[in-house]
């Protein structure tokens, strides 16, 4: 039973809850996203396999995930995106942000996101019990691609993007 970390409004630790259960009742708990760039600055994205409890079959930011209790969430980032993508590199915390959003299953998302960025050249080797495919692609085109298929895309991944690209001129 995989369990997540229950946080306050400052990401303060105040409990642990089973995974689906604090999806369930839309507990806050904190969560990472990772967004790894390649040399030409295109963005690293995959698709969430079919079998996903929620989100699944969308595109997203290159890996995301929850921290399990008493693991910190850079070493939870770095454990990940070797069993989702295959790979590791050099990651950087860069921000982080709350969102909540219900789905059409009744799940609930309301995360505390660390949001971390790193570089990678090379491609994934994806385990595909997580993700169904992957892409580079260029910012320019995936800002695009998002204004005109926004259902094609996770919700957290839409706020992320904006605040890469626009809000916090990160990149």
């Amino acid at each position: 039973m995989e369990r997540v970390i229950l946080v306050d409004e400052n990401d303060n630790q105040i409990g642990t809850e089973e995974k689906i259960k604090a999806h369930e009742q839309g507990k806050l708990h904190r969560c990472f996203s990772i967004v790894v760039f390649n040399s030409k600055k295109e963005l690293l994205i995959q698709k969430r396999a079919e079998n996903k409890y929620h989100s699944a079959g969308l595109w997203t930011n290159t890996c995301c995930s929850h921290p399990t209790p008493g693991e910190e969430t850079r070493e939870a980032a770095h454990r990940r995106l070797k069993q989702e993508m295959g790979f590791d590199c050099d990651l950087k915390e860069s921000f982080t942000f709350v969102y909540q959003h219900k789905f059409d299953n009744g799940l609930t998302e309301h995360e505390y996101d660390h949001v971390f960025m790193g570089e990678f050249e090379g491609n994934p080797n994806l385990n595909p019990e997580e993700v169904s495919d992957w892409k580079w692609i260029s910012l320019d085109e995936l800002k695009n691609d998002i204004q005109k298929n926004s259902d094609n895309y996770t919700y957290w991944f839409k706020i992320l993007f904006n605040k890469i690209t626009n809000e916090d001129g990160l990149l």
